[in-house]
């Protein structure tokens, strides 16, 4: 089984490509479990999977520049829309070894500015899927 380094992932929300301010994503996926126990069950917990549900959390190095960072999801932020996103493990082109995963997220929080005296001005997000996330590999 082939390993892997993260070195050069791609993320997108609403077309823009983050990639370059982005040191951290994570895409995570989760089913809610329900239980349907019953005394049929022998003492035994059955669950069957309820709603599906996600979320996409990224580290981002923060930049005020004109079409950077802040000036690009202050925006998204301010819509309370869900916007498209798109992320791979490597930015080269989609293949069975390069899957992307893609769906909407909201864009519910926003930090424009956080941090202490002497750190680097970063951001760190977590923002919930709305409507279903797909993995595609072309």
């Amino acid at each position: 089984m082939p390993k892997m380094v993260l070195l050069a992932s791609y993320v997108s929300i609403a077309g823009n490509n983050l990639s370059d301010s982005c040191s951290k994503i994570e895409i995570a996926v989760e089913v809610e479990e329900k239980d349907v126990t019953t005394f049929a069950s022998a003492g035994w917990k059955e669950s069957l999977g309820g709603l599906a549900s996600g979320t996409l959390g990224l580290t981002l190095k923060q930049d005020y520049a004109a079409t950077k960072v802040d000036s690009l999801m202050w925006p998204l932020f301010l819509t309370r829309v869900p916007q498209a996103f798109e992320v791979r493990a490597d930015n080269a082109a989609v293949s069975a070894n390069n899957p992307k995963w893609t769906g909407n997220v909201l864009v519910k929080e926003w930090k424009p500015l956080t941090g202490s005296v002497g750190d680097l001005a970063e951001v760190d997000v977590s923002f919930p899927t709305s409507g279903p996330v797909a993995r595609a590999v072309a």
